[in-house]
């Protein structure tokens, strides 16, 4: 079994980095996973470098005034603080809010902190407070939608490094964590190496057949690809892949 700390592949992180995950739930889908989506979460601000790494969790339950005072939390034993100190470099930060943005589920100086530590990114199905900073950040981070609100209003950190659900998708601590300006993808520890090379793929025979839409073939026979633009597409590999080239003319 994987070790819930180690560190994803460098090769099969760059993979990731480099698709989409429009083409990873394809990938899963044709795997049989089908609920790998988070829904409602959304990056705070797009146009960032997709995030990747594997997840590190943190369960949120309701708050309860007698337990969550915004005037006496210790950060030596507060969870959500003391966990912006020991996420993993390169892991994302996932936190179950239960769907409940009505309060934060984190503020930009904590992900600030976790920036400057180098975490790969942060994730949630509730609310970021400050999230024009946090925007603003370079490190990626994704939630349902702004929360002003302090995160003891609705929320109290119970526990870390467990299974969780964010947006409706079951995460495993070590799952990896795909984000782009889509959304985020979870895929299973196991399947990260054959998703990525596959997803890379895929992708690569999409931008040939893109290419030809382009110079004006249509798509029967093309997408999905038949035998024909099958041989055109080694064709176009051997020729190393070419951004242009003579104009496509029906055969």
């Amino acid at each position: 079994m994987v070790e819930r700390t180690e560190p994803l592949d460098e090769s099969v992180r760059e993979a990731l980095a480099s698709v989409s995950t429009a083409t990873l739930t394809t990938i899963l889908f044709n795997k049989g996973l089908r609920n790998c989506f988070m829904r409602d979460v959304h990056p705070v601000r797009t146009g960032k470098r997709t995030m990747v790494g594997p997840a590190y969790t943190l369960r949120f339950i309701p708050s309860r005034e007698d337990v969550d005072s915004l005037f006496e939390r210790d950060s030596r034993t507060d969870l959500q603080r003391v966990t912006a100190e020991t996420v993993p470099a390169g892991a994302v930060l996932v936190i179950d809010s239960r769907g409940d943005a009505s309060a934060a589920s984190g503020g930009a100086l904590l992900a600030l902190r976790m920036q400057v530590r180098c975490v790969g990114g942060i994730v949630t199905d509730g609310g970021f407070r400050d999230s024009p900073e946090i925007g603003r950040l370079a490190m990626p981070s994704f939630h349902r939608r702004a929360a002003a609100p302090p995160v003891v209003v609705s929320h109290h950190p119970q526990d870390v490094q467990l299974p969780i659900a964010c947006g409706g998708v079951a995460v495993i601590p070590g799952d990896v964590i795909v984000g782009d300006d889509e959304g985020v993808v979870v895929i299973p520890r196991h399947l990260a190496s054959e998703v990525a090379m596959l997803a890379v793929g895929k992708e690569k025979i999409e931008a040939f057949i893109a290419r030809e839409i382009r110079l004006g073939r249509p798509v029967t026979g093309l997408y999905p690809p038949g035998e024909q633009a099958l041989k055109d597409y080694e064709t176009w590999i051997a020729a190393g892949s070419p951004e242009h080239g003579p104009e496509w003319r029906a055969r």
